[in-house]
């Protein structure tokens, strides 16, 4: 096979198929390789599709690991279960529905609820977080939390929170808000920096309380702020308070 058609011939293959290849070397000489197709190297294990691989960094982009383990494997609160196993009891479309709209909405502020996710993550990413479950949510290289260093005084290290538990997915990069929720009262997600915050949360008190209690305000397609107190630990909360407290106000 010459070099030139390789290339094309590989591209028939099905993804995370691995097929031998005799490649004609110097005229004479025949090489024989392998290579797997649209798939991922996953440290030895059985590789994963690009798909599946997309959800791994989702998974970990969203914060759904802070909430229900690295892998899906659970332990972090009773009130949040497991996602391993959940491809033999719950469907596609059961998934999608459950990222979409959320599920459980709970009164109780420290008790962790499934937020909808419908008006921040687009329907690929829904769909690639999907079949990442439904592969039983295995290792990939790279999808892995945000590093938390604590050594660097608490705003660097409530820096990192920031991105760990996903505030900034919905509250913007430097907490300039702006993402569209276009249901609720101000029609998008509030910024958490500028005069008109810092005058209504002007005590670390105030912050500490709405983040731990979340603001629920209604229900899909409306997103609200989940309750992180029965999440994120009160060392950790305090950290991300204080990088709040470096952002601009006004």
């Amino acid at each position: 096979m010459a070099p030139k058609t390789l290339g094309r011939w590989v591209a028939t293959a099905a993804a995370g198929t691995t097929v031998a290849i005799a490649v004609a070397a110097c005229g004479s000489k025949t090489v024989t390789t392998t290579v797997t197709v649209g798939a991922v190297t996953n440290g030895g294990a059985t590789p994963v599709s690009h798909q599946v691989a997309a959800g791994a960094h989702d998974f970990n982009q969203f914060a759904c690991a802070q909430c229900h383990g690295m892998n899906g494997k659970g332990g972090v609160s009773p009130a949040v279960p497991a996602l391993r196993g959940a491809a033999s009891h719950l469907t596609v479309e059961q998934l999608t529905t459950i990222i979409n709209h959320g599920l459980g909405e709970s009164a109780n502020p420290k008790a962790p609820y499934m937020p909808v996710w419908g008006q921040v993550i687009s329907a690929r990413q829904v769909s690639d977080l999907v079949a990442y479950i439904r592969a039983g949510l295995p290792a990939v290289p790279g999808a892995t939390p945000v590093p938390i260093i604590t050594a660097q005084g608490p705003a660097v290290e409530g820096s990192l929170l920031y991105q760990r538990y996903g505030c900034v997915n919905c509250h913007g990069p430097n907490g300039l808000g702006g993402v569209p929720n276009p249901q609720s009262p101000d029609k998008s997600i509030p910024a958490l920096s500028g005069a008109d915050f810092f005058k209504e949360f002007n005590t670390d008190q105030k912050i500490l309380d709405v983040v731990r209690s979340g603001s629920v305000i209604g229900r899909a397609p409306i997103v609200s702020m989940p309750h992180w107190g029965g999440i994120i630990p009160d060392a950790q909360l305090q950290a991300i308070i204080a990088y709040i407290k470096t952002l601009k106000t006004s």
